[in-house]
């Protein structure tokens, strides 16, 4: 089972959990829908699209309602602190949260006391809180921009918004970035650099870079990063290697623009409609390159 930690933007959307289900522009999640728009619910939406495209995990979503203000992000993490020892889950990731580091340290406390310890992704607020806590080496997935990456290559920085300015205009130098950020042990096992050109990156070396297709729209549209994000954790909760699963989102998530005829005005529900002939096509295709290296082994042998 994959579980999806987020928010919601509603301050009177309740702490509410469950199996998540989508049907047309809106999620249902304990008896309540959500609309389906940036942030969080993009993320579910397009994990729920991938995972009936392959038949994977079931998706199971902690949501809460916060505007900003953390009181939101605060009931949800006591929430999880309380509770998680009662789930077994095989992926948790965890998107827009407050940053807070005392609860996301009681959070990664909880987490570790499971039965099972999850693989553990982590975008956005948390990635920031697990940074800011020194304990980002105990996630396996950050999947960060490269002005989050700037964040995390800088190891002087409490708050993103202390990134020095010389590390930030790095940006068209993710390498370097990757290099800071394991260098200073502020990266997850693995991270999956989302841009113009995607990193999949470990502490050795940069496995692969992912810039086709290129659709120049794609990074005009809102929320592009969060389906990448869902994509990729239905493929590691499909029992993807971490690096497989990342390079296999990348290229899904670039197909998507492309069979959606994508422009800086389509809007996010649009691109998710087609997750499924993206990471259709992009799982064929893989398979056929497996299929071809072996055929090539058995030759040489």
């Amino acid at each position: 089972m994959l579980a999806i930690i987020g928010t919601v933007p509603d301050s009177a959307f309740p702490l509410t959990h469950g199996p998540v289900r989508l049907s047309g522009a809106h999620l249902t999640i304990g008896g309540r829908e959500v609309p389906v728009n940036r942030g969080t619910p993009a993320l579910l939406a397009a994990a729920v699209m991938a995972g009936q495209c392959i038949h994977g995990p079931e998706i199971y979503a902690f949501l809460v309602g916060d505007i900003g203000r953390g009181d939101g992000s605060r009931r949800l993490y006591q929430f999880l602190v309380r509770h998680l020892s009662e789930f077994d889950f095989q992926v948790m990731t965890f998107h827009y949260l407050q940053p807070d580091v005392d609860w996301h340290n009681r959070v990664l406390f909880a987490v570790e006391a499971m039965a099972r310890r999850p693989i553990l992704i982590a975008d956005a607020g948390f990635m920031y809180a697990a940074k800011m806590s020194g304990q980002g080496g105990s996630y396996d997935l950050f999947t960060p921009d490269a002005g989050e990456l700037a964040f995390l290559a800088d190891e002087m920085a409490p708050h993103p918004f202390y990134t020095r300015g010389f590390i930030l205009h790095q940006d068209h130098n993710v390498a370097e970035l990757i290099r800071r950020a394991y260098q200073h042990q502020n990266a997850a096992g693995h991270l999956l650099v989302k841009g113009k050109s995607d990193h999949i990156a470990n502490e050795k070396q940069i496995v692969e870079i992912v810039n086709h297709p290129s659709c120049a729209a794609m990074e005009a549209i809102g929320g592009t990063g969060d389906t990448l994000t869902g994509i990729l954790s239905v493929l590691c909760g499909a029992g993807y290697q971490l690096a497989e699963a990342a390079g296999l989102a990348a290229k899904a998530n670039r197909w998507t623009g492309c069979y959606a005829g994508a422009t800086p005005a389509t809007q996010v529900a649009a691109l998710i409609e087609k997750i499924p002939q993206a990471l259709f096509a992009v799982l064929n295709e893989y398979q056929k390159e497996k299929t071809h290296g072996r055929d090539q082994d058995h030759t040489a042998d």
